[in-house]
This record gives structure tokens, sequence and C-alpha cells, in this order.
């Protein structure tokens, strides 16, 4: 074989592993970006969203009757949460906060078995009604049941 034609050979050889190795290398970073692009999307689309994906159970936001509701701290919000765990043993408490529909305070929790449940509280912080299920019609048959 003429040298030539091996010199022609070899070099369409490197410059062809060289430019499949940057497609290669092009391809998996712009993967990598897609990738990281999809999963930014995702984590601030929330953010920005205000539907019933981003409720936050820990955060007041019930107004009624043009009362907004507000969570309570300190020592207010260790006697409801010890009232509301209670009334609905094993449950846990999401958070506790004044209540816009007439009692003084309300604690919304989940039962042991994880469906929502909220504890209302006179101004002594004892309990005046326990009530099953979401917010809103259908909370359940125990709805406004009177605590026991």
């Amino acid at each position: 074989m003429n040298p030539l034609r091996k010199a022609v050979i070899g070099g369409a050889l490197v410059v062809s592993t060289m430019a499949g190795g940057a497609l290669g290398a092009a391809l998996i970073g712009g993967t990598a970006q897609a990738a990281d692009t999809s999963t930014t999307t995702r984590a601030q689309a929330p953010a920005q969203s205000s539907g019933p994906d981003t409720f936050d159970p820990s955060q007041a936001h019930h107004v009624a009757n043009g009362i907004t509701e507000a969570l309570l701290t300190g020592s207010d919000a260790d006697k409801a949460k010890a009232a509301a765990l209670k009334a609905v043993p094993g449950g846990t408490v999401q958070r506790v906060e004044t209540d816009a529909d007439g009692d003084a305070y309300e604690a919304h929790m989940l039962d042991a078995n994880g469906n929502p449940v909220t504890v209302k509280l006179d101004k002594d912080f004892n309990v005046t009604a326990t009530q099953t299920g979401g917010h809103g019609p259908g909370r359940g048959a125990g709805a406004g049941a009177p605590a026991a």
C-alpha cells in the first residue's frame, strides 16, 4: 500500500473518531441539560402556581366572615395541640390556628389512619367538636359531630 494512501486513511480515521466523540459528548451534554431543565421546571412550578397542588397543611389559609385564621404559637399552640391529640389518640397535628367559623381555635390533624380531622376548641382549649374529612361539603359522616 502506498504511503500517501495510508496517511489519508489514517487521517480520515482520526477525524471520524474525533467527530464521533464530539457528537457523543454533545448528545450526553444535551440530555443532561434537558434533565436538569425538566427537574428545575417541576421544582419551580408549584411555587408559581396557586392551585390545589400547592396546599401546605402547616399554613393557615381560611377566611370566613371577613376573618383570616392565624397560626397559633407558643403556649397557645402547645395547649391546642395537647387538647387535639387527647381528642384524636394516635393522630398527627398538621397545624393549630384561630377559627374563623365560630370557635376560638381549631387543630387540623390526620388521625391514626391518615384521614383528615379538624378538632374545634373553645377559648379555654376545651374540645367542642370534631369534624372528619377535609374542608367544605362532604366532610364525612362525622362532620360537625360534638366532641365525646
